[in-house]
Order: structure tokens, then sequence, then C-alpha cells
């Protein structure tokens, strides 16, 4: 059984009612919004949005075209888009660790026994910020994860100024990051994740 069909908050979400053509038939659209997780296919609009996201503020992007590729290919299910109308407007990657912290080795590989998820990145398309939709999808991501058997809690490295938001989202900081790129430091957060047995009882999963 696939990951989607395993997760019921994850089936597209239609938010108007289907239009109909002249003669009362039903015409085939797009949903309106709909969170699933990420494919391969999908690692150009994700790269776009995210090298427009990062660059202009730290000259670089999380990860690079051929990454989000491998991680994509290796863990589709660590991932989650938000489309709207088939266009992806917001996503997360993540990627599984077997450290008590992250460290340099994080940010490009895949523990595949491990309990940690690593969120790599959260990115919004410049056309929805400050719509809250970072906050949503953060909420469905974790939603997500209590439904993965492998996941015990989630892991990040953000720069200090975005520390409010992932507090807001129910992190909590751990402290200095080990991890640098360039010139930047981070704080390192984590969000446990629970009630495994209770989801799977009670959503499907």
């Amino acid at each position: 059984m696939s990951a989607l069909s395993a997760l019921p908050f994850l089936k597209p979400v239609h938010l108007r009612a289907p239009r109909s053509s002249p003669g009362g038939q039903r015409r085939h659209t797009l949903p309106a919004s709909e969170f699933r997780c990420l494919s391969p296919e999908d690692a150009v609009s994700v790269f776009e949005i995210e090298r427009e996201a990062f660059i202009s503020v730290s000259g670089d992007c999380p990860l690079h075209l051929d990454e989000i590729r491998h991680f994509l290919n290796l863990c589709p299910e660590l991932s989650l888009g938000w489309f709207e109308e088939g266009r992806l407007v917001a996503f997360i990657i993540g990627s599984l660790w077997d450290q008590e912290r992250l460290s340099q080795a994080a940010l490009t590989l895949h523990k595949p026994q491990g309990s940690a998820v690593h969120i790599h990145v959260l990115a919004v398309h410049r056309t929805v910020r400050q719509q809250g939709k970072g906050s949503i999808l953060m909420w469905r991501y974790l939603q997500h994860l209590r439904c993965l058997p492998c996941a015990r809690r989630a892991l990040l490295m953000c720069e200090p100024f975005l520390v409010p938001f992932y507090q807001k989202c129910g992190f909590q900081a751990l402290g200095p990051c080990q991890v640098t790129v360039g010139d930047l430091a981070f704080v390192e957060m984590q969000h446990p994740v629970r009630g495994h047995a209770f989801m799977r009882r009670n959503s499907g999963c």
C-alpha cells in the first residue's frame, strides 16, 4: 500500500465543487488544494521555489537540484508538497538521521535505520507568502510523521531570526548547531513525534 493511500489527511482536499459542463456532465478539474508526498518529477519546481526563497537571503540553497532529486528518490515519504490547482506553492523535504544531534554529514545523508527526521528545507512560493502557509504545511507534515513508524522526533537547523517561527510550530531549541555553511551559524531545534499507536488505531495509518 502506498503512503498516500494509507494517510487519509494527505488525500486531496477539495475546497470548491467541481464545475459542470453545459450538458450537465462534470468536467475533470484539478483539486483547488492538495497535500501529497513529492516525487523526483517535482524536483525542478521545488528547486525554483527554494532558489528564489534562499539565494536572496543567504546566497545559497539548503539543497541543490541534484540533492533534491537524491532525497526524493531515496525517501519521498519524508517530503510533503502543497499544490493549488496543480501548482506547487510550498514544500518540505526531510531525510532520516541516526544520531542525537545533527552533524555536517546530515546535510547530504539519509540513514534508513534512523529515528530522527532531519527537515532540510521548508519553502513557500513568493506569491503566497505572509498567508500562514508555512505554519499550516509544518502542522500537516508533523501529522504525516506521526503515521510513519520510523519517526520518533523531528530535527532542523535554522538561523536565529527563524527560531520564533519554529517555536510557534512546537519546536524547542537545543542550542547552537554543529553544522556551519560558509559564515552562517545555526540553532538546532527539535520536535517530538508522539502517539504512534494512537494515530495508527484512529487514522488508518
